[in-house]
Parts: structure tokens; sequence; C-alpha cells
């Protein structure tokens, strides 16, 4: 009953505001600490999903520099359909919409966040990451037989800071198994673990590896 309130709630109210809805959408996007759905944003806001959908839309296409929609450029004219992309961009990233800064200063915000700082993940920490992201679920025995380390202590950090999580137990071994979570996918910025890089043209000459993954080593 409270969504379909919500859903089609009159939006007046809002739109008496500075930038109407269209500015309460982008303020709730500046604080959002996670992806947000368009059901999500459209309850928040009392508007319907449709009316969320268009926002975004038309925001996207203005953080990237184009302020026209297609229908609308004859008759205003070429000249003002582009403009100066703005140093942020809002994505759809794991289920949902975010603002991120835009990946083309991805090396400028990196040096400004973290030069001098203690936060970043170790070596050991990063490859244990890659062999549950890209052989998950996965238990901590056949991550260790991967890396020929034990594992137990960055599994722990990794799972402390919301990279991995608890994916069930292994129906033969009763091993706990790990997958990657949605935050994850938000660091990396994207949709789903399919969308990272395939591995082979980074291994040349490791044909086999496949054979050594399942090599049962547990």
């Amino acid at each position: 009953m409270s969504e379909e309130t919500h859903a089609t709630e009159d939006p007046a109210a809002l739109e008496e505001r500075p930038g109407g809805v269209r500015a309460a959408l982008e303020a709730v996007l500046m604080v959002v600490d996670q992806p947000a759905t368009s059901e999500e944003l459209a309850a928040g806001l009392g508007v319907t999903v449709a009316v969320v959908e268009d926002l975004l839309a038309e925001l996207q296409r203005e953080y990237s520099g184009y302020t026209v929609k297609a229908p609308d450029v004859d008759a205003v004219g070429f000249a003002v359909v582009s403009a100066a992309p703005r140093g942020f961009e809002l994505r759809n990233v794991a289920g949902g919409w975010r603002i991120y800064s835009r990946a083309d200063f991805a090396d400028v915000v990196g040096r400004f966040v973290l030069d001098g700082q203690t936060s970043r993940l170790t070596q050991a920490a990063l490859e244990t990451l890659a062999v549950i992201a890209y052989r998950q679920p996965v238990s901590r025995a056949r991550v260790s037989a991967i890396r020929g380390v034990n594992v137990d202590s960055v599994v722990r950090t990794l799972t402390q800071r919301g990279l991995v999580e608890d994916a069930g137990n292994d129906p033969e071994s009763g091993s706990v198994l790990y997958r990657t979570t949605s935050y994850f996918l938000e660091r990396m910025g994207i949709a789903s673990v399919a969308e990272l890089p395939a591995l082979s043209p980074h291994l040349p000459g490791l044909d086999g590896i496949e054979e050594f993954y399942d090599a049962g080593r547990m």
C-alpha cells in the first residue's frame, strides 16, 4: 500500500523547491553510500519510477556534456547540443545508480585520496581477492592452494572491508565458500563479475591452468 502511495504522490511540493524534482534527485544521489535502484529513488522522492528513469537518463547525458535531447536538436541547433563534460558521471553499477568521479581522472583522484594513506590493500590481499573473484564461490583452502600460502588472515581482512562474503558451505567438504560482494562490483565499476576481463591474454603459456585449479588440492 505504501509503495503505491509513493508511486502516485503528486511531486508538486518538490517542484516548489529550487530545481524541483530533478534537483532533489541530484541531492539524493550525492549522499547515497551505495548504488540505489530506480525504485528506491522513486520511493524516496515520492514520484513514479518512470519519472526517475527519465531524469536519470537526462542527468547522465548532461554530466557527459550533452545538454539537449535528440528530438530537440533541429529546433535549437547543433551548437548547444554539447557542453563541457563534468568531472563526475552518473553510472548504473551493481544494479543501482550512483555518482562517481569520471574515469578519465582516476589517476588524479587516486593521488589526492590515497597519497600518504595506509588503507590500500596489500599485494597479498589483491592477489587473494583476484582468485576469489575469478574462482567464486571458492574455499579458503583452495585459494591457499592456488596462491601457495595460507590466506586465512587475508580473507578475514577482505571480509571486514566488505569485498568478499560467506557464500554457504561446500556440499562435499563442508568448507565455507567465499564470493565477492556488490560493494566489490561497485568499487570495480562493473555490473557483474561477468564483466571482469579475461585472464588468458595476461597469462601466456598457462593453457592448463584450469586443470591445476581443479586438481582437488583441498
